[in-house]
């Protein structure tokens, strides 16, 4: 039987931002969490050399697997081989192997909603039934040991996600070791996307591997290392997954791009300007936290690191989708529309992403802020 996939609604908004754009308009790109940032310099520089002097091929870096598995040790003190990284084209087909390679058709994957739409799609893809938890404002949107405690039957497996997508909520480290306990007890194969891991505000972001030393850990260099278009990512597993999880992604994927890998290793050492582009983001958030309650959009999910703001839009709409097209086509500025995130919740949540120079933020609030008042008042005279 064929799955069912839902399509990824971002997309429609983000082709409807293109053809305004075509048509001479100014569009202001908010839908997609993708770093406006580029790669860093030195990635780059590398990247020229490699293309002036290296055919390139299929080809597994041993340099990027080494410095991936040490950033593991200077980031959280946990102890990771290389030969548990498995590297891949981005975090998508990491997601990909993960799943494929710990479950069967008719497993049982829990993870919170709202949720990233991959989550959802590739588990009905593979025929894996997605088990959504609601987490709401009580939850902080974010999955728990309690709420994973009391499934009944236990799932086979979850997929936390912290900082989130959509919502950049973080889960704290005792929270995140009370939920690896859980697992233990229950036979749960644990999955983390960390995908966010480096761009936080107030909190720290520790990985499940301090607390679950065999759990899976997909990441990747498209949103902290600031290279999406680079397609380079990847799956740490336990030492028992290495064979099958390798097996995959040879006959799935071969290998991620060469000049991706020639790039990354780089990239992982430039601090200063991947710090810089965190302050770019802490700016933004600054500027949209201040500004958006006086529109009308005050209950916010804690956007305690990633670069979104999900924004509960119910004094408004009843249809996220629609409300999205009419602020693009209104004021230019692309946004999502919740139900990407939450198929039952999310027609009345929009997420913005923040991942653009500040200069464009600012003109996002001026251009949207009497777009909000318009409808504020027209709230007030019904």
């Amino acid at each position: 039987m064929t799955a069912q996939i839902d399509p990824f609604q971002a997309i429609a908004v983000s082709g409807l931002a293109h053809r305004l754009k075509a048509q001479g308009r100014s569009i202001i790109h908010m839908e997609f969490g993708q770093p406006s940032t580029g790669a860093p310099a030195d990635a780059i520089a590398a990247a020229h050399h490699v293309l002036d002097n290296d055919p390139m091929g299929y080809w597994e870096s041993p340099a990027l697997k080494a410095r991936i598995a040490a950033h593991y040790s200077e980031w959280y003190g946990a102890k990771v081989s290389p030969e548990r990284i498995v590297l891949t084209c981005g975090a998508s087909p990491a997601l990909v192997l993960a799943l494929n390679m710990s479950f069967a058709p008719g497993d049982r994957v829990a993870f919170a909603r709202p949720g990233y739409v991959a989550y959802r799609n590739t588990l009905k893809a593979l025929h894996i039934e997605p088990v959504e938890l609601s987490c709401g404002e009580a939850e902080r949107f974010q999955m728990s040991a309690k709420a994973l405690a009391a499934l009944d039957p236990a799932p086979q497996g979850v997929i936390l996600a912290s900082p989130a997508n959509p919502t950049g909520t973080i889960i704290p480290r005792d929270e995140l070791a009370a939920i690896a306990e859980v697992c233990r007890a229950r036979g749960i194969t644990i999955i983390s996307d960390e995908i966010y891991h480096g761009i936080s505000y107030d909190m720290g972001t520790p990985s499940i591997l301090e607390v679950a030393p065999d759990a899976l850990v997909v990441n990747s260099f498209s949103k902290y290392w600031s290279m999406a278009g680079w397609r380079l990512g990847w799956l740490v597993v336990p030492d028992s997954g290495i064979d099958a999880a390798r097996a995959r992604m040879g006959n799935l994927f071969l290998t991620p791009p060469s000049l991706a890998q020639h790039a990354g290793l780089v990239a992982m050492d430039c601090t200063a300007d991947l710090q810089a582009n965190i302050a770019t983001y802490t700016r933004n958030r600054e500027l949209l936290l201040a500004a958006l309650p006086a529109m009308g959009l005050g209950r916010i999910a804690p956007p305690d690191g990633a670069f979104y703001i999900y924004a509960d839009v119910s004094e408004f709409t009843d249809d996220s989708m629609e409300f999205c097209k009419a602020l693009l086509q209104d004021t230019g500025v692309a946004t999502a529309p919740g139900i990407d995130f939450d198929p039952v919740e999310g027609r009345h949540f929009m997420r913005i992403s923040f991942a653009v120079s500040t200069p464009l933020v600012e003109e996002a609030i001026d251009r949207i802020g009497p777009w909000f008042a318009s409808r504020n008042r027209g709230l007030r005279e019904s």
